[in-house]
């Protein structure tokens, strides 16, 4: 974000959305690199296991961060608790692309 950007909640979700999908995408494909790595030598698994975990843990915080994101949407527009079906649609959609 440059100096003197007005932020709103929309710019700063759309932002945190952002950032999650590149942490994302490099978590996974540090993942697979990781996974090619190990199908060839499988003596590497005691030192690659705990980064192989690592990545994990960074996309499952993802997704944690992209529930909290969808909460905060949520509650912003005065909704019932919850997520719509096109909500939850356009989540999983999100999730799955990764």
């Amino acid at each position: 974000m440059g100096k003197g950007k007005h932020l709103n909640s929309k710019t700063l979700i759309e932002d945190a959305l952002n950032n999650v999908k590149e942490d994302r995408a490099m978590a996974s494909t540090l993942l697979i690199e990781l996974m090619k790595i190990l199908k060839t030598d499988e003596t590497k698994h005691q030192y690659s296991g705990p980064v192989a975990a690592k990545y994990l843990e960074t996309l499952q915080r993802s997704n944690e961060q992209m529930v909290k994101l969808a909460t905060l949407l949520s509650k912003k527009e005065g909704a019932t608790t919850g997520l719509s079906s096109l909500e939850k649609s356009d989540i999983y959609d999100l999730i799955k692309e990764e």
